[in-house]
């Protein structure tokens, strides 16, 4: 399965940076390893590094916009019928709709960093009806960092760019501490929220 995955990936290099994008796009094919990938064709001078950023940026926001809009137009019903074409189970959907009530739009950017919710988090996002652009930018706005480290990772390991996950995950919690002090700060503060609309 990995070397059909690779296959496409390099033919998906045929298009350049909009390839890039275009092989995000499809949930099924792994970040962890497009994007060192792309990192390390910017080591082999055939892209720029920041337009490999951009491109990876954007493909990250396309993958989660499909799944968003299957749970606007399609609801829970369709995601569970088809759910299973994008490797997303009935419990993944369970954790994203506990995540979605307990923090609401922010999700759509706290989720991408939290294990066994981060690709299926844009279904309740759809569902809710969430604003499609604030979806976006959200999204946007978690995606840039992560990819941003997977791309220059590839760059700067160059021929040893499929490392680059082995070493992403070693510093992860350097990125995922800070977003995990800031879920805890938005839940106190919710909370607190609620208690002071119960008492007035």
């Amino acid at each position: 399965m990995e070397a059909l995955i690779m296959q496409m990936i390099e033919a998906f290099k045929e298009l350049s940076y909009f390839g890039i994008a275009l092989a995000l796009t499809l949930e099924f094919v792994p970040a962890e390893l497009v994007l060192p990938l792309a990192g390390y064709w910017v080591y082999q001078g055939e892209m720029n590094l920041f337009g490999a950023i951009l491109a990876g940026s954007i493909g990250g926001v396309l993958g989660p916009l499909t799944l968003y809009a299957l749970g606007r137009y399609g609801g829970r019903v369709a995601i569970l019928k088809f759910g299973k074409y994008f490797f997303i189970k009935e419990e993944h959907m369970d954790k994203s709709d506990q995540f979605f009530e307990k923090y609401g739009g922010a999700v759509a950017f706290l989720g991408r960093f939290i294990p066994g919710v981060r690709t299926a988090i844009s279904i309740p996002c759809g569902i809710a009806k969430m604003s499609v652009w604030k979806f976006i930018i959200y999204t946007y706005l978690a995606m840039l960092p992560v990819t941003a480290v997977y791309v220059y990772l590839g760059y700067v390991l160059g021929p040893q760019w499929e490392s680059a996950g082995e070493i992403f995950s070693q510093y992860a919690n350097y990125l995922l501490i800070p977003i995990a002090l800031l879920i805890i700060w938005m839940f106190v503060k919710k909370k607190k929220t609620k208690r002071t609309a119960l008492i007035d």
